[in-house]
C-alpha cells in the first residue's frame, strides 16, 4: 500500500528512470511510459489478480504489469488506436480491446471479467500520435485538420472549424484550451472560412495568424489542445468511465488516473472526493449523502521527479492521483 513515506521513497530513488538503466532493453520510441513504476506501485497488484490498462498506446504500462502477475492473472488492455495493436505482446494474459475506454463496463462483460482488481488510465496523446504528421496533432507539421484518437470516427478537427457557430467555437476555445481571446479567435475563423473551408494546419495557422497572443507556440498548443479535446470527447469520456470503475472494481480493488491538465485533474480529484463525478446533493430529509464508495490513496497528486522530466519532458505536467473501492 502507498504511503507517504513510500512516495518519498519513489522520488528519492528515481525509480521511474532507474527502469531504464537497469536493464539493456531500448526505451519504447511508439511512447515513453510516464510515472511508470509509480503507477505499479499504486495499483497493489496481486498475483492472480485482473488488471485494465485503459490506455495500451506503446505498452509501457502494461509490460510492467504484467511482469507482477502471475500464471493465473490476466490483463485487459484498452486502445480505439489501432497502431497500438502493433505495440502487443506475445502473451496469452492479454486480452486487446480495439475500443475506446469509455466501454469499459460493456467489453469487460464481454470477457466474461464482471470486476477486475485495478484499473489505470496515462490520458492525452501518445508521444507516437504526436510524431505522426498525418494525424494532425502537432502543430510542428502540416497535415490534414484530423485529430482523431479513433481513425473510424468522422468527427475531425476540420468538421469542428467548418461547422461550429462563433458561440460554440468561443466556448470551446475558452473551456477546453483556456485561451484568452476565444472571442475573437472564434470570430476569425468563421470570417476565414467564409472565404475558403479549413483542411490543413499550415492553411489554419496562417489564417488566425493575425489574432495570436503571446507565445506563438504556447498560444497554438492551446488551440490545438481544445480542438483535441473536442473532436475526441475526452472529458466526458473520462467522466464515463470513472463513473464505471465504481460497478467493475472489487473491494480494495484501485483505480490509478495520470492526468496532463488541469482539466482532467480536477475531474478525477472530484470523482475520488465525492464519488461521482456529479455534484452530490444532501438529503432534504437528513441531510445526508450517498456514501462515496472510494477512499483516496493519496491526498496529493504523485508528480515526476526532476530526473524523469530531464528525461520525458511529457512527464512535466502528468499527475497522478489514487483511489481505492472500499
Amino acid at each position: 500500500m502507498i504511503d507517504q513515506k513510500n512516495i518519498k521513497d519513489l522520488k528519492s530513488n528515481d525509480q521511474s528512470i532507474n527502469q531504464y538503466e537497469s536493464t539493456n532493453e531500448p526505451i519504447n520510441q511508439y511512447h515513453i511510459a510516464v510515472l511508470l513504476n509509480e503507477a505499479i506501485e499504486a495499483l497493489n497488484i496481486k498475483e492472480a489478480g485482473v488488471y485494465v490498462d485503459c490506455t495500451f498506446g506503446g505498452g509501457g504500462h502494461s509490460k510492467e504489469i504484467l511482469k507482477h502477475i502471475g500464471v493465473s492473472g490476466k490483463l485487459i488492455v484498452f486502445d480505439q488506436d489501432e497502431e497500438a495493436r502493433k505495440n502487443l505482446p506475445n502473451d496469452d494474459r492479454v486480452i486487446f480491446v480495439p475500443q475506446n475506454f469509455r466501454y469499459l463496463q460493456r467489453f469487460l462483460r464481454l470477457h466474461k471479467y464482471a470486476k477486475v482488481d485495478g484499473v489505470l488510465a496515462d490520458l492525452g496523446v501518445s508521444s507516437h500520435q504526436f510524431d505522426t504528421a498525418e494525424r494532425g496533432f502537432s502543430t510542428r507539421f502540416d497535415g490534414a485538420l484530423d485529430m482523431r484518437m479513433d481513425s473510424r470516427q468522422t468527427n475531425t478537427a476540420a468538421t469542428v472549424l467548418n461547422s461550429f457557430t462563433e458561440l460554440q467555437l468561443h466556448k470551446m476555445f475558452e473551456k477546453y484550451g483556456e485561451v484568452t481571446n476565444a472571442k475573437t479567435l472564434a470570430k476569425i475563423i468563421v470570417e476565414q472560412r467564409l472565404i475558403k473551408p479549413f483542411a490543413t494546419i499550415n492553411t489554419f495557422k496562417q489564417s488566425i495568424s493575425a489574432v495570436v497572443k503571446g507565445n506563438p507556440n504556447k498560444y497554438l498548443a492551446q488551440v490545438f489542445q481544445a480542438l483535441r479535446i473536442e473532436v475526441n470527447e475526452e472529458m466526458k469520456v473520462l467522466e464515463e468511465m470513472l463513473e464505471q470503475t465504481k460497478a467493475v472494481l472489487n473491494k480494495d480493488g484501485r483505480v490509478a488516473i495520470i492526468t496532463f491538465h488541469s482539466l482532467e485533474d480536477r475531474i478525477v480529484k472530484n470523482f475520488f472526493k465525492n464519488g461521482s463525478v456529479e455534484e452530490q446533493e444532501a438529503d432534504d430529509v437528513y441531510g445526508t449523502r450517498v456514501e462515496n464508495p472510494f477512499s483516496i490513496v493519496t491526498k496529493k497528486p504523485i508528480v515526476a521527479t526532476a530526473y524523469e522530466q530531464k528525461l520525458n519532458p511529457r512527464s512535466r505536467s502528468a499527475k497522478l492521483r489514487i483511489a481505492q473501492k472500499k
